[in-house]
């Protein structure tokens, strides 16, 4: 069997086949990239490999499983971090079946290497008070200001990914009844989401103070810099984070990190405790699985759990003992087998 070089395929698989044939995101290219840039980093700085010349049957399940383990423990990398470097090494080894299938049996062996089970960590959110609090910092009197308190309107509105948020273009944008914002996610998938009121009513004094026409200016991005371009991920995440820290001077109680993705989970769970559909949050967040959605209804049920305890504290109820502890309950369990 011809030895082939990792080089060809690699680069057939990130300059064409993901962008072309799967008409993958550039974000979602990206994140690929950065999982081979690391295992080329691996293959040369540990195992001392001459990564011009990498030959394809030298990345076998072995070297995966060791590279995965410098990721962990080198590297410092979480559960999930290492689970999308690994689904990003299980999508190119399927990719390399299909082209070379000499290599079946290598490619089998490395797509059974499994994912690392990871408890997912609570939902993280604002509460009304700390939103309101958040929403009325920008200054309204200067026109920077009101754009901000706009945009961070619309991102929680949305409960759109930054990144959605920035490729917003005006003719994404439907402010007739009913009112709606398209919004472009993960995976090149389309989705539009209903708009509040009050929302809507801001978006209009925008368009009527920037002087935009839908018609003339569907393709300018709804918020933009000082150039006149769309803003970016880290524009975006500096702009809330400014806002963040002149809440915290107002109020103890805001959170000290504040994300944008923070507002999205905020907005789900706002979804959640008004008895929506999980369906319909389902599709308004863009979640391919509504598993992913669960994960508001669960914090929603654990923050019940803790109003409720402090709500019933003084009526000093005999605390919940740990039952693993109790060699009495432990024994008589035992003795049922």
């Amino acid at each position: 069997m011809k030895t082939v070089d990792f080089s060809v395929l690699l680069t057939r698989y990130l300059t064409h086949y993901l962008p072309v044939q799967r008409n993958l995101s550039s974000n979602t290219i990206c994140s690929y990239r950065d999982t081979f840039k690391l295992l080329l980093t691996f293959c040369r700085d540990v195992k001392g490999y001459n990564i011009a010349k990498l030959k394809l049957t030298t990345l076998g399940k072995s070297c995966m499983e060791e590279f995965l383990l410098w990721l962990t423990n080198t590297r410092g990398a979480s559960p999930s971090t290492y689970n999308q470097r690994l689904c990003a090494i299980h999508a190119f080894f399927d990719y390399v079946m299909a082209e070379e299938p000499g290599y079946m049996e290598q490619c089998i062996q490395i797509h059974n290497i499994p994912r690392k089970v990871a408890a997912s960590p609570p939902a993280q959110y604002l509460t009304a008070d700390n939103l309101k609090l958040l929403l009325s910092m920008p200054d309204r009197s200067t026109k920077k200001g009101r754009r901000d308190m706009v945009m961070l309107t619309v991102l929680y509105d949305t409960a759109a990914r930054v990144s959605e948020l920035i490729d917003i273009r005006i003719c994404d944008v439907r402010l007739d009844v009913p009112a709606v914002i398209t919004l472009h996610g993960k995976g090149r998938k389309i989705r539009s989401v209903p708009l509040m009121k009050q929302t809507v009513d801001l978006l209009k004094v925008y368009f009527e103070e920037n002087r935009i026409d839908p018609v003339r200016h569907s393709d300018l991005p709804l918020f933009w810099n000082t150039h006149r371009k769309k803003l970016t991920r880290s524009g975006v995440t500096y702009i809330l984070r400014k806002y963040v820290e002149m809440a915290q001077g107002v109020s103890s109680d805001m959170p000290l990190n504040v994300s944008p993705h923070k507002l999205r989970h905020t907005k789900a769970m706002h979804l959640v405790q008004a008895n929506v559909n999980p369906v319909y949050i389902k599709d308004f967040l863009g979640h391919a699985d509504i598993s992913t959605t669960e994960i508001y209804a669960r914090a929603d049920n654990e923050a019940k759990r803790s109003a409720l305890e402090k709500a019933t504290e003084h009526l000093r109820l005999p605390p919940v003992t740990n039952w693993e502890q109790d060699s009495e309950l432990i024994d008589w369990l035992s003795s049922l087998g």
